[in-house]
C-alpha cells in the first residue's frame, strides 16, 4: 500500500479509503469484518463511515459493525484512521427530525459525536466530517463546538463533505480568525465522468491545504465495466439505479462504450483504471471504495499499483474532458 499525508496535516493515510456504506444494508456483520480485516492486512488504514449509514430504520448500524470489529482487539483501532460524519437526521426514514437533532448546531454536534463514539466503541474519532453544508449555522458556532471536542480528546481533525469551494474558503477563513485549525479534508463527488469539482472545489481544497477524498469513484458502477456486465447478463446492480438511467441516454452510452473499448485495447479493467486515474489527479488523497465482497476489495487494491501511460491518460481526457480551470472555464 502507498501512503500520503492528509492535506496539510502530519497524518499518514492510505491512498485507498475503505468506504463502509454497504456494511449492514448489503454486507452482513461477519462479511463486513472479513473485508475490514483484509483491508487492514493489505495496508489500508483509512476507514470512512457516517452516523446515518445503515439507512432506513437501521441508521447507526454501520458504526455499530465497525465498533464490534474494533472490539475484537488485535490493534484494530490503533491501526485505523477513523472518519465518520455528522449532519443527517437520525430518525427512521419518513420521520421528521426532532428540533436540533440534525445539521450542525453546536447542540447537535455535541449530541451526535457522543452517540457515534458509543456505537463505534472508541474514545475518539480521527476525522469528524460535516456531511453537508449547514446554511443556517454560522461557522463561528461550528468551530466553537469542534474546538471543545478537540480539547476533550473526542476528535482530532475536522473535515467537510459535499461543500462548495466558497464554503471551504469561508470555513477556513473563520477558523484562522479564531485560531482554530480548520478543515483538513473535503469529501466530494469526483470521478472520470463527473469532473466539475476540478473547477473550484479542488482548487479551494488545495489552496487551504485540504486533502481531497473522492466518493463514487466509479460513478455508481458506470465506470466499472457496466456495458460488459450488461452483455454478460451478470452484475444486476451495475445496470440499475444511476447506471441504468445514464445508459438509457445514447450520448452517455456512447462515451462509456468508447471508454470500455479503449481499455480493452490495453487489456485493463475499467473499474481499476477509474481508481488509478483518480490517484494521478492533483490534490487527491485517495478515493473511497465501498466493496461488498472481498473480491471487490482485491480489485480496488490492484489499482494502487497500476501505472497509466501518458497516451492512455490523454485518451481518457478526450472521452471525458474536464471543465477546465476557473474562471477560464466559464469566463473566457
Amino acid at each position: 500500500m502507498k501512503y500520503t499525508q492528509l492535506g496539510r496535516t502530519g497524518l499518514k493515510v492510505s491512498r485507498l479509503v475503505l468506504g463502509t456504506m454497504n456494511f449492514g444494508p448489503q454486507t452482513d456483520e461477519a462479511g463486513s469484518h472479513t473485508i475490514m480485516d483484509a483491508a487492514l492486512n493489505a495496508g489500508v488504514n483509512f476507514f470512512d463511515t457516517a452516523n446515518v449509514y445503515g439507512w432506513g430504520d437501521n441508521k447507526g448500524r454501520t458504526e455499530e459493525i465497525i465498533g464490534s470489529w474494533f472490539a475484537k482487539g488485535g490493534g484494530r483501532r490503533d491501526k485505523t484512521v477513523l472518519a465518520t460524519k455528522v449532519y443527517g437526521n437520525m430518525a427512521p426514514d419518513g420521520e421528521a427530525a426532532w428540533p436540533n437533532h440534525d445539521k450542525l448546531s453546536a447542540v447537535n454536534i455535541r449530541r451526535a459525536v457522543d452517540a457515534s463514539l458509543k456505537r463505534l466503541g472508541t474514545e475518539y474519532i480521527d476525522v469528524y466530517q460535516f456531511h453537508h453544508v449547514d446554511r443556517d449555522t454560522p461557522w463561528d458556532e461550528i468551530w466553537q463546538a469542534i474546538d471543545v471536542l478537540v480539547q476533550q480528546g473526542k476528535i482530532l481533525y475536522a473535515g467537510s463533505s459535499n461543500h462548495a469551494g466558497w464554503h471551504i474558503a469561508r470555513a477556513n477563513e473563520t477558523a484562522a480568525r479564531r485560531g482554530s485549525y480548520g478543515l483538513v479534508s473535503e469529501q466530494c463527488l469526483y470521478n472520470l465522468y463527473e469532473r466539475r469539482a476540478e473547477m473550484e472545489v479542488i482548487p479551494a481544497a488545495q489552496g487551504y491545504g485540504l486533502g481531497v477524498i473522492p466518493w463514487s469513484p466509479l460513478h455508481g458502477g458506470l465506470l466499472g465495466g457496466a456495458l460488459r456486465k450488461e452483455r454478460e447478463g451478470g452484475g444486476a446492480r451495475s445496470v440499475s439505479g444511476r447506471s441504468a438511467d445514464s445508459l438509457a441516454d445514447a450520448t452517455i452510452r456512447a462515451k462509456i462504450q468508447a471508454y470500455e473499448d479503449l481499455l480493452d485495447k490495453y487489456g485493463l479493467e475499467p473499474g481499476e483504471v477509474a481508481l488509478a486515474w483518480l490517484l494521478t489527479r492533483p490534490g487527491v488523497t485517495g478515493p473511497i471504495v465501498g466493496p461488498r465482497t472481498s473480491a471487490q476489495l482485491a480489485s480496488a487494491l490492484r489499482a494502487v499499483e497500476l501505472e497509466l501511460p501518458d497516451e492512455l491518460l490523454a485518451s481518457l481526457d478526450e472521452i471525458f474532458p474536464g471543465p477546465g480551470p476557473s474562471p477560464e472555464a466559464f469566463a473566457w
